[in-house]
């Protein structure tokens, strides 16, 4: 009974944990080039009962190995990981010269005090310097790893992310695709950090000028899921409220005619 009381917590705290995560997202969907979070549940019951006894042949009956049978009990789900749904988000298009949106995978690098990071959003813009900046003022890295100086005079971008004045070549912005996104972790400003491990590949998509990618962030699908997830928490409620006036049953009612 207790056990049952304790899965229904379990399953309380993940659909918390769940809303966090979709009301992130949510709060994003305005945001260029978000990327949308799903949490990873993980049932608790199977792996912990194979780890304590690895011969067991029903492992969530394990506990109750000398009595008879009465079915399968789950242990719950817990959060086992957080993985960000890397699918591009719908181009719109703004006519901006620095308005960048990048058709496929891959990133645009910056340099974030004095550390490559990357993003997705390319609502770039110049600073007084003339230097291609993010719209949080972060200088957007060149080919050459080296900040951008864009000087006066007809700019054009071509989908190789090369940049022209006047028909004259002057920059390459720095786009690079990862082997395994899933290694990127994010760090705010719509920024993300990569370890070596990630292994960066050439960028293969094209960088469309005069566009911006939207968020991924599908709001009647996190709406559903809200929807879902409350049910759920309730559901879990009640049962500690059902399981809560059997334990006081059994303590008042039975142990007194005992």
């Amino acid at each position: 009974m207790l056990r049952g009381l304790y899965t229904s917590a379990l399953g309380m705290t993940t659909q918390m944990n769940r809303m966090d995560v979709i009301s992130n997202n949510i709060a994003n969907v305005n945001n260029n080039g978000f990327k949308r979070d799903r949490v990873i549940t993980q049932s608790f019951t199977d792996e912990l009962m194979k780890f304590v006894n690895p011969g067991a042949q029903e492992p969530s009956l394990m506990p109750f190995r000398n009595s008879a049978p009465v079915g399968r009990h789950s242990l719950g789900l817990f959060v086992d990981n957080l993985d960000t749904d890397f699918s591009t988000g719908s181009l719109s298009t703004t006519g901006g010269t620095f308005d960048l949106a990048l058709n496929g995978s891959g990133f645009f690098s910056v340099n974030h005090n004095d550390q490559e990071r990357f993003i997705r959003d390319g609502s770039f813009t110049l600073s007084q310097e003339r230097i291609l900046v993010t719209k949080d003022g972060i200088p957007v890295n060149g080919i050459d790893g080296n900040s951008i100086q864009v000087p006066d005079g007809m700019i054009s971008i071509n989908p190789s992310g090369e940049i022209y004045v006047d028909g004259e070549h002057i920059a390459s912005i720095r786009v690079v695709d990862f082997e395994n996104t899933s290694m990127l972790r994010k760090q705010g400003n719509n920024l993300w950090a990569a370890p070596e491990e990630a292994n960066q590949i050439p960028f293969a998509g094209r960088v469309e000028q005069g566009m911006l990618e939207l968020s991924n962030v599908n709001i009647i699908r996190e709406m559903v899921e809200m929807i879902e997830i409350s049910r759920t928490f309730e559901a879990n409620q009640r049962m500690i409220s059902v399981i809560d006036g059997t334990m006081q049953l059994a303590a008042n009612d039975i142990g007194r005619r005992q």
